[in-house]
């Protein structure tokens, strides 16, 4: 069983930057495309950003595009999403997701196309 954590989370002002980490423990995809999400309460979870299993291909959702940006560093095993020029609009909790491809190196936005979910972490953004 495959659990991922986020962390990096927590309470900044309007302008401010956060970087947000995303690792895997348990049994680990070699091959897999990683995303983020976030939602709000009373909202369905939204898609922000995903990477294809190399890193060489990624996508944002238009509402991030410019100011955040998603990276791996495979050998680690860890995907980041650095947030940049935040808005108080970025206030949600984040979560990372994990979609094994086989070696498909696609990137997915869609939340029933994942595999495997974070806790999730929860970004305050401050006015």
């Amino acid at each position: 069983q495959v659990q991922l954590q986020e962390s990096g989370g927590g309470l900044v002002q309007a302008g401010d930057s956060l970087r947000l980490s995303c690792a895997p423990s348990g049994r680990t995809f070699p091959s897999a495309a990683m995303g983020w999400f976030r939602q709000t309460p009373g909202k369905e979870r939204e898609f922000i950003a995903s990477i294809s299993w190399s890193g060489n291909n990624q996508y944002y959702s238009d509402s991030v595009k410019g100011r955040f940006a998603i990276s791996r560093d495979n050998a680690k095993n860890t995907v980041y999403l650095q947030m940049n020029s935040l808005k108080p609009e970025d206030t949600a909790v984040y979560y990372c997701a994990a979609k094994g491809t086989l070696g498909a190196d696609y990137v997915y936005s869609r939340v029933s196309q994942y595999d495997y979910w974070g806790q999730g972490t929860q970004v305050t953004v401050s006015s």
